[in-house]
């Protein structure tokens, strides 16, 4: 199985890919002073509110220094309290970003009994909120280290774990309490594709028949979505928002949970962003949440076979929409590291495009973006 290379492992720790969440592998020193505002009346606000809940929560002001920042407008930021805790800070603009369902999934979690932050204190008007801290020790550091010294057992283990959370939150969090999945948005995370990687990354534009095949391809990955069974999907579970901690894992960056396709979040698991597994151990894992997801009446299909179609089917609709995410961080928020792991949603794609007969064409599509990187695959 291959990890990171090298170059993503540098990236990082450079804070180029941290946690989406805000707990960052590395315990942050930077002094208060760092603590950066481009806006003035909210950095007042924020200076307000914290004075006003300081008191409450034993919080030392001067404590404040940066945790990390995501793709998105939110940033966290690091407080510690008199009793020698640490709390995280959310800081999220509005119009930019919505606390709200942070807020309502927090609580989701909080009663399927997981270990995700709690929300401690909340300004949803304004975007700030107080929350626990789990810590600073990120599953996808920990996995790739463990991989590096050789010791796959204890990555298993820390899978298992992250399989039977994941059980545990699509059996006991109740799903039509979210946002549906549904056709409208699926298709409009496929459109990132052809605006972002077709048009922007590449600078290419499909003929007719090429755009016709794209769009045969997405209602394929469509139907097949959403004639699965729905649970609650956290939509970004992946090692870089899970922390390695008790009871574990700690799970982050749950505020676009949604009620859609009971494999989506397993394909996330599988394969991630900035980690890939040999086939076989996929598949083992697969097993296991099928397994267990079976034991609690989880509505899996009853053929594993089925399963792992859908699985795949739904994890190629997911790296497509991940591939113009990342050219769209790059040309339109300046963030171009995200680019350099664009060869493996490549490849991730390609490879199940060529699996199966009906969505060969969009395998072909997708070659002569991939250039060096293409690899073909026989079965």
């Amino acid at each position: 199985m291959a990890a990171c290379t090298a170059a993503q492992r540098h990236r990082l720790h450079l804070g180029l890919y941290p946690p989406p969440n805000g707990i960052s592998p590395l315990t942050s020193t930077t002094s208060p002073s760092s603590v950066h505002w481009v806006d003035g009346p909210r950095q007042q606000a924020f200076d307000a509110w914290l004075d006003s809940i300081a008191p409450q929560h034993n919080l030392a002001p001067a404590s404040l220094r940066n945790a990390s920042s995501d793709a998105s407008f939110r940033r966290y930021l690091r407080i510690d309290a008199a009793d020698g805790r640490s709390l995280i800070v959310m800081d999220a603009p509005p119009p930019h970003e919505d606390v709200r369902p942070f807020i309502a999934v927090a609580a989701m979690f909080e009663g399927a009994g997981l270990n995700a932050p709690r929300v401690l204190q909340q300004h949803p008007e304004q975007g700030f909120l107080l929350l626990t801290d789990l810590g600073n020790k990120n599953y996808l550091p920990a996995l790739q280290d463990l991989l590096a010294s050789g010791e796959q057992s204890k990555a298993d283990s820390l899978m298992r774990d992250a399989i039977a959370a994941l059980v545990q939150w699509q059996s006991r969090a109740p799903a039509t309490a979210l946002p549906p999945y549904d056709d409208a948005l699926l298709r409009r995370e496929l459109g990132l594709f052809p605006e972002w990687c077709l048009g922007r990354e590449c600078g290419k534009a499909w003929s007719a028949d090429e755009h016709l095949q794209w769009l045969q391809a997405c209602d394929l990955l469509a139907a097949s979505a959403l004639a699965q069974a729905t649970v609650a999907v956290h939509r970004d579970y992946m090692p870089r928002n899970l922390m390695v901690c008790e009871p574990n894992p700690g799970i982050l960056d749950f505020q676009d949970a949604v009620n859609g396709p009971i494999s989506y979040d397993v394909a996330s698991l599988l394969r991630d962003a900035f980690l890939s597994w040999d086939e076989e151990v996929e598949i083992d894992w697969a097993i296991r949440y099928w397994e267990a997801a079976r034991k609690v009446s989880l509505p899996v299909p009853a053929d594993f076979g089925d399963f792992w179609r859908a699985l795949e089917w739904m994890g190629l609709q997911r790296h497509l929409k991940v591939l113009g995410i990342f050219c769209r961080l790059k040309h339109r928020d300046g963030k171009a590291g995200y680019a350099d792991d664009l060869p493996r949603f490549f490849n991730y794609s390609h490879k199940v495009a060529s699996r199966y007969n009906t969505l060969r064409p969009l395998a072909r599509l997708l070659e002569p973006l991939m250039g060096a990187q293409r690899a073909d695959v026989y079965f």
